[in-house]
């Protein structure tokens, strides 16, 4: 029996190797002299971060807090709300669900550019943009968990008299709930791409997509890269933080045991 790793060693591992791959990436950079118009070195990334700390809070408040939690919070809503309708009616599950699945396969490249034609340059068209990327995983996961008890779970709540509604929250929304944070930490990572994406296709002077794409036309990749590291810890920290609600909210199921 293999014993499981301690909370330290759960997130000493992760650090640990990170630390190992940037000493790596440091010395491979400074070793073959490569151009840091090419790939900037670690600490030159570090020196860019520490040196324009008001632009990144700038861009990162326009893109996370406007644009990819706003996004977040509406698209969830919505796919939770229409997932509780549609699981109540078997004729729209059988006639909603192919329609979601098409407009799921739409390209952000082509709704980004509708999205800021419809909702303007500011925040508020990549808002409309993560609603719509997010919106889908937390519709299929949603359902998915309305549907994940057995007939004799469902059998038993009959034998009790218990209608639909308190069958659904009895019941089928607490077996849901696992599903449901799977979507919302899918949805964390999406509403994050999705929001930089959409700063492409238009924004005001500030965000991380519209600095990304500034900075690399001016081959200041050290910028560019800095961009993307904090995007990647917010994205990080995002999605550690619906991971730890999770283990708050489901400690019951069998996933967050040991």
């Amino acid at each position: 029996m293999t014993r499981s790793d301690t909370q330290f060693e759960r997130i000493a591992y992760p650090v640990g190797f990170g630390l190992l791959v940037l000493l790596v990436w440091e010395i491979v950079v400074r070793l073959f002299d490569i151009s840091p118009a090419l790939l900037p070195a670690p600490s030159m990334i570090g020196a860019a971060i520490a040196g324009s700390l008001p632009i990144l809070w700038g861009d990162w408040v326009q893109t996370v807090i406007k644009g990819a939690l706003n996004g977040l919070w509406m698209g969830s809503f919505a796919g939770i709300a229409l997932a509780l309708v549609i699981d109540r009616f078997e004729f729209l599950k059988r006639g909603l669900m192919p329609v979601a699945n098409f407009f799921a396969a739409l390209p952000i490249v082509g709704l980004a550019p509708i999205m800021v034609m419809w909702f303007g340059f500011d925040w508020h068209s990549k808002a409309a943009v993560v609603a719509i990327m997010v919106f889908f995983p937390m519709l299929v996961n949603t359902l998915g968990g309305l549907s994940a008890t057995d007939n004799m779970q469902r059998d038993l709540m009959r034998t009790y008299a218990a209608g639909h509604v308190t069958t659904l929250f009895k019941l089928r929304i607490p077996a849901a709930l696992p599903f449901v944070f799977n979507g919302l930490k899918i949805a964390t990572t999406l509403a994050l791409i999705g929001a930089i994406v959409a700063e492409y296709f238009g924004s005001p002077i500030r965000g991380m997509g519209f600095r990304i794409t500034t900075e690399m036309g001016r081959l200041a990749t050290d910028m560019v890269w800095a961009e993307i590291t904090i995007s990647a810890l917010t994205g990080t920290a995002l999605y550690g933080l619906v991971a730890l609600i999770e283990k708050r909210v489901t400690f019951w199921h069998p996933s967050q045991r040991g």
